[in-house]
């Protein structure tokens, strides 16, 4: 993935200002040994790849390493309650995003309480979704897509980067807005669910821009939209779904 070299060094300054340095490391300067970065989905996924970025950013420049850890699974619990158990000395960092929201009210049960439990360092990312299909769907538009998937109820199968994820909730929206009937295919995270998109397994994604942009750019993804009311500077030529669809809500 390639960013503006100014707005990669002003996403990673602003990870780098690191509060409370003071009261976890005292009189020492932080960090004084490898700190561990959770991302709670599986690898090349939208948080593993800012993670990455980040990671290695700061590693070059507070001389300690900063180690990604993969701990996907029941979207995003799974490394969010790692991050919770870890001691709370500032050498364990946690990849958070729409989805804590998003199991807030899904689960009745969470071991953590995630407003109580996690203190927020810095926001590194704001990025929209687009609705990316594999080339094989001729459609080119959202109506267009719309009425090949009415015309194949059923047979056109929606990939997303796991149960009750951003990915997952912003396209069960737009199915029931389009009143179309897609199959949900759950991944461990964003990097499988494009893997198959790419592969034709799957035929749709609402995916992060980070996960999906290269291959919209060399021409192996379609994209049809973005979820945001405003286009994308990134991608200027590709409407809003609110452009088809006024009263549709981004979920991210």
């Amino acid at each position: 993935m390639k960013l503006p070299r100014r707005k990669f060094l002003h996403l990673a300054t602003g990870a780098a200002a690191l509060p409370a340095v003071a009261r976890i490391a005292r009189a020492q300067t932080y960090p004084t040994q490898p700190v561990r970065v959770i991302v709670p989905f599986a690898p090349a996924g939208s948080g593993d790849i800012l993670a990455r970025l980040i990671g290695q950013w700061l590693s070059e420049r507070l001389g300690q390493p900063f180690v990604i850890e993969n701990r996907p699974g029941a979207a995003g619990n799974i490394g969010t309650e790692a991050a919770v158990r870890a001691p709370a000395d500032g050498y364990t960092l946690l990849v958070v995003g729409g989805w804590n929201a998003i199991n807030a009210t899904l689960y009745d049960k969470l071991s953590f309480n995630f407003i109580r439990d996690i203190a927020p360092v810095a926001g590194i990312s704001r990025e929209p979704y687009v609705i990316v299909v594999h080339p094989s769907i001729p459609a080119k538009t959202v109506p267009e897509f719309i009425a090949y998937a009415n015309a194949n109820p059923g047979k056109v199968n929606m990939a997303s980067a796991g149960n009750g994820s951003p990915s997952h909730v912003s396209g069960e929206l737009f199915k029931t807005m389009a009143g179309v009937n897609m199959v949900h295919v759950p991944y461990r995270g964003g990097g499988p669910a494009i893997t198959d998109l790419l592969g034709g397994q799957v035929q749709v994604m609402f995916s992060p821009m980070a996960v999906s942009i290269e291959y919209i750019r060399v021409g192996k993804l379609r994209p049809l939209a973005v979820t945001t009311a405003i286009r994308s500077n990134v991608l200027p030529d590709i409407p809003t779904v609110g452009d088809f669809m006024p009263d549709y809500e981004a979920s991210n």
